[in-house]
């Protein structure tokens, strides 16, 4: 009995490391998915997403299977970078359209939490979001 323990006390360990720098990472960090649809071109889905990021948060740099519109809710501003472009800080009511593929990141600039809603027009079956580390993707 004390040998199992001591095995599963071991994994409990080793898994909770293993997951602290991706909690880190999108600490301060909420999505609340809204919803997901085929749509008529075959192969793709539409999945709408509030995204929440509090004072700070920033974004894993990632990539989408298909294109990202960003509509800024509410709240602080956010800023963005997208492979190739400048950065840009939008504030609620403000609009961005991220490619399909384009390594990007978010951060609230803010003191205070903002919020955006992504639509994602994405190929179907893909995972939603890949991370980008060191310049090749994860």
């Amino acid at each position: 009995m004390r040998t199992v323990r001591a095995v599963v006390l071991g994994v409990a360990v080793v898994a909770c490391g293993l997951a602290w720098p991706v909690a880190q990472a999108q600490q301060g960090i909420r999505r609340i998915d809204l919803q997901r649809h085929d749509l008529s071109s075959p192969g793709r889905e539409v999945v709408q997403t509030i995204v929440e990021l509090g004072s700070g948060a920033r974004s894993s740099r990632h990539t989408h299977p298909g294109e990202e519109i960003v509509y800024v809710l509410e709240g602080a501003p956010l800023e963005y970078e997208v492979e190739g472009k400048p950065a840009v800080t939008l504030k609620p009511g403000e609009v961005l359209f991220i490619p399909a593929g384009a390594a990007h990141a978010a951060r609230n600039v803010g003191n205070r939490k903002g919020a955006e809603l992504a639509t994602y027009i994405v190929l179907k079956g893909e995972p939603l979001l890949s991370d980008v580390r060191d310049g090749a993707r994860k």
